[in-house]
């Protein structure tokens, strides 16, 4: 796969692209605005001669005739160099012709109209010409002249050209120069993100305590090292909770791991009865469930983090699985003198065994923390939306504000100082299940009574 450029040249490249777009509208410009300039001099030059042999033609013809209106027609074109003049008469008769250039075969394919302006070429040299047709004050619609005005133009054409070459040599100087400046600018301006990549780089497993300084930042970039700050203070502290369950499961492994060794050792070190290898084997087959079970849970929230527990859609008769529930640890709860209560009917549509599995650790967690002599309530109910809401509730130790919002981050401990029992993994897998449907769960803890809330579509 090609890589993709980077944002410096991609910022760059626009930048010298906007450059060329701006300098060459802006030469278009001036160039057009000169040559439109020129001609508009050069055109009022031809009419300036133009109205002057008008006049010298309708103003009656002097005295000498022929020769002096000739005259007339030589003073006329004094003082505008170059200028040729061509005149033919009503009845084609030539009037007057300048000797160069020849403007004769011009004058016979006079447009008509009040008067046309036109580019000419002959030999090396161009001329802009005037022709227009002037008719007699007599009523005969036969009766005009012809003249046609010629002025050189060769200097205006090489001081276009040259013009042209300078002008677009200093506009490819200017693109030049401007895109240099843009990518220099842009540099510039990333410098603070290159001083962010070789911060980030220096962080390291060790050091995750480290932060960007967003203060001293541009506001552009604000926002992205603060959510970089966020992000880091999260690995932190899932570094910190997975350090502190790697030390965990670590102990809760060895400790049964041991417990059989030993025990292995001691039925080995001498001769017993049947009754006696048997006790020991069921002993083994306790720390073999503890380690199973913390081993199913693993693997269970490994799946669900890649999607491969997914829930089997069926209606589920909650208060059928409550009692089911309650039956399995009438035996647990009675011995920890404890009363299991159910409020409510409830059905929904989900995965039966996934959402038994949900509220049995709820169930199995509130009676763990219920004083002895005191109830676990669930509830079960429905809001005016149609929504299914499960409430598990218990007496009991409150949960400090701090905590309640990481209950069901897996691996997390209120104390982990405290040997409790348990891998910190039960509220992860029920947060996982209640996701997998498209619940959500709450827990709050006030007034002496932890509650647990799922609501479910």
């Amino acid at each position: 796969m090609r890589r993709p450029l980077s944002l410096t040249l991609r910022l760059s490249l626009l930048f010298g692209i906007a450059a060329t777009v701006v300098f060459s509208g802006l030469g278009w410009f001036i160039e057009s605005s000169i040559e439109r300039h020129l001609a508009a001099e050069d055109v009022s030059e031809l009419e300036v001669v133009a109205r002057a042999v008008d006049k010298a033609l309708f103003t009656g013809l002097p005295h000498g005739g022929l020769a002096s209106l000739r005259l007339r027609f030589d003073d006329i074109l004094v003082g505008h160099h170059g200028a040729s003049l061509n005149v033919t008469g009503p009845d084609g008769q030539t009037l007057y012709a300048s000797s160069e250039p020849d403007l004769t075969a011009l004058a016979t394919t006079v447009a008509t109209g009040n008067g046309s302006v036109r580019d000419w070429s002959e030999g090396n040299h161009t001329y802009r010409v005037l022709s227009r047709r002037l008719r007699d004050s007599t009523p005969s619609d036969e009766d005009f002249y012809n003249i046609t005005v010629a002025v050189p133009i060769d200097h205006h054409l090489r001081f276009i050209d040259g013009f042209r070459y300078t002008l677009w040599f200093l506009i490819a100087c200017g693109i030049a120069i401007t895109s240099l400046m843009g990518w220099f600018a842009v540099r510039q301006g990333h410098a603070p993100l290159h001083d962010i990549v070789t911060r980030i780089r220096q962080i390291s497993a060790n050091e995750l305590g480290t932060r960007l300084s967003p203060e001293t930042l541009p506001r552009e970039i604000t926002d992205l090292a603060v959510s970089f700050n966020e992000m880091l203070g999260r690995m932190e502290e899932d570094f910190i909770r997975l350090s502190n369950f790697s030390a965990d499961i670590a102990h809760d492994l060895r400790t049964p791991v041991t417990s059989m060794m030993t025990q292995t050792q001691v039925a080995i070190s001498r001769m017993r009865t049947v009754d006696e290898y048997r006790e020991i084997l069921y002993s083994n087959i306790e720390e073999f469930e503890h380690m199973s079970q913390m081993i199913n849970d693993m693997l269970f929230l490994a799946q669900a983090d890649n999607g491969l527990e997914k829930p089997s859609i069926a209606d589920v008769d909650l208060a059928g699985e409550v009692h089911t529930l309650f039956e399995y640890y009438e035996a647990w709860a009675e011995e920890r003198g404890v009363t299991q209560l159910l409020e409510g009917t409830a059905t929904t549509r989900g995965d039966r065994l996934m959402l038994q599995r949900a509220m049995g650790n709820l169930l199995s967690n509130a009676i763990r923390h219920t004083p002895r002599g005191e109830s676990v309530r669930m509830t079960l109910g429905t809001t005016d939306n149609g929504k299914i809401v499960i409430t598990v509730e218990n007496p009991g130790l409150e949960i400090p504000p701090e905590h309640l919002p990481k209950l069901f981050d897996r691996f997390y401990r209120i104390d982990p100082s405290r040997q409790e029992s348990g891998t910190g993994l039960g509220l992860a897998i029920v947060k996982s299940i209640i996701d997998a449907h498209g619940g959500n769960i709450i827990a709050t803890s006030s007034g002496g009574l932890t509650r647990f809330q799922i609501i479910l579509p």
